[in-house]
């Protein structure tokens, strides 16, 4: 078996819910780790389908949870690819801490390493999205200089005229214009008016304020699919 099976095997086995494989060369922050793994979970589909009222706490807590887990699973990606004799680095929210930048955004995102490894594409939300699963989920990501079967980039949307997200947001921060690789985030996503709007209503959902929301993840159509499924 190579060593991209074995490790999408490893990853899936410990939780991933999808893996994939990229070429980060020019984007990656580390010297000489050229290449990227990408895995998710997706969140249960009771938690997203309790989200008409946006946002709940046991999404909060999901949340939590899953970043922990993704955390956890990312440093068992990195020692597996140095026990294979390879560097990884793994960008662990531990690691990369809460200091997202201007705009809330770590210096190379683990959905632009999605991107590039064909799962997904940037929604009008600025959040990942797949067709199985919508936005229902949270990414992690390892930095790499192992081997892997790379795969098809995904450079422009694939959301269309669809503008479920933007009428969702009470914040005014989506644009409704189409992502593609060109672009940067705020070119078509406003994270100021996302952070406000946020912080009001998780105070008023959950009495503190925090910078959750979630009403674009339960909006996405691809979102309503999966969690209608049995």
């Amino acid at each position: 078996m190579s060593l991209s099976n074995k490790l999408k095997e490893y990853l899936l086995e410990n939780g991933a819910t999808s893996v994939g494989y990229a070429d980060i060369t020019g984007f990656s922050p580390k010297k000489e780790l050229d290449n990227g793994v990408v895995f998710y979970i997706t969140y249960p589909k009771e938690i997203i389908r309790n989200m008409q009222n946006a946002p709940t706490q046991e999404y909060v807590d999901e949340l939590v949870s899953l970043n922990t887990r993704l955390d956890e699973l990312g440093m068992k990606c990195e020692k597996f690819l140095i026990d294979n004799g390879y560097d990884a680095y793994a960008q662990t929210k531990k690691r990369l801490g809460t200091d997202f930048g201007e705009h809330n955004s770590f210096e190379l995102p683990h959905k632009t390493i999605a991107t590039r490894a064909g799962l997904g594409w940037i929604g009008k939300s600025a959040l990942f999205t797949t067709t199985k699963f919508g936005s229902a989920l949270r990414l992690s990501s390892v930095l790499t200089n192992a081997p892997l079967n790379l795969g098809n980039p995904i450079l422009k949307s694939k959301c269309g005229k669809c503008r479920e997200c933007m009428k969702a947001c009470p914040g005014g921060a989506i644009s409704g214009k189409e992502w593609n690789y060109k672009l940067k985030r705020n070119d078509f996503y406003d994270d100021k008016k996302c952070e406000k709007y946020a912080l009001k209503i998780s105070y008023e959902n959950l009495g503190k304020e925090d910078t959750v929301c979630g009403k674009c993840i339960y909006a996405c159509p691809h979102t309503q699919k999966y969690i209608k499924k049995s």
